[in-house]
């Protein structure tokens, strides 16, 4: 019963700040939620730019508010930001306000149906059996996929705040592996829309985002191994 109170009650939080925000501002919403529907990284720019010297404070929040709403794609966001502020500017911006959207998106997610997730995981040997290795391995699970450019951010989110990854890990994994995705993602988008590649920059951060993921895999491969033998070893 306390628990659902809890539940409502942030519901509650969060309705009421959208309602304070559109009292304040009454045309700020609709006219970012119109922004966000149309995905249109030119205009995204020019509304960023509009904001002035606050400029890469609201473009941190915006960036935010999109990874912890999960729509529409990240990479709209991340090419505006590098367009506007510069590539390695840009890129450090987008990861860290990403970072923070999706550990709010995990936060939410986990508080309102992890528990309906556990009533599920444990009457399957299965899933208890993933459930567990995701509360011992899911850090470099979660830092592989997000080093992968390209995957949807809500379903990491989903998958991450339904498991038993512990909240620290998912914070670094995230950070730490949107480096290289966001990297290759917002550098393909700015070329695009600018239409001057720098194939050399491109094949720099995408060999550096390969060596990443190899060397994560290889480390995970190293420490399951250390634990086999470890266990081998008290066993005997």
């Amino acid at each position: 019963m306390g628990m659902g109170v809890m539940k409502v009650g942030a519901a509650a939080a969060i309705v009421l700040l959208f309602g304070i925000i559109h009292l304040a501002a009454p045309g700020f919403l609709p006219e970012l939620f119109a922004l966000l529907s149309t995905g249109d990284i030119s205009a995204t720019v020019e509304y960023i730019r509009g904001y002035g010297d606050w400029a890469a404070v609201f473009a941190f929040f915006l960036t935010l508010f999109v990874n912890a709403l999960g729509f529409p794609p990240a990479i709209i966001f991340s090419t505006a930001n590098v367009m506007l502020f510069g590539i390695v500017p840009g890129i450090i911006l987008s990861c860290a306000a990403e970072t923070v959207g999706v550990t709010i998106a995990f936060l939410l997610m986990r508080f309102y149906f992890r528990d309906a997730a556990e009533k599920v995981i444990i009457k399957s040997p299965f899933l208890s059996k993933i459930d567990r290795y995701s509360g011992t391995k899911g850090f470099f699970v979660m830092l592989i996929a997000r080093m992968i450019p390209y995957v949807p951010s809500a379903l990491l989110n989903a998958v991450g705040a339904l498991s038993s990854i512990r909240l620290r890990d998912y914070v670094i994994a995230s950070f730490v592996g949107k480096f290289p995705s966001t990297g290759i993602e917002a550098i393909i988008g700015h070329d695009l829309i600018v239409k001057q590649p720098d194939n050399t920059r491109l094949v720099v951060v995408i060999i550096c985002a390969i060596v990443l993921i190899a060397g994560a895999w290889r480390y995970e491969k190293h420490v399951m191994k250390a634990e086999s033998v470890h266990a081998k070893e008290d066993a005997s």
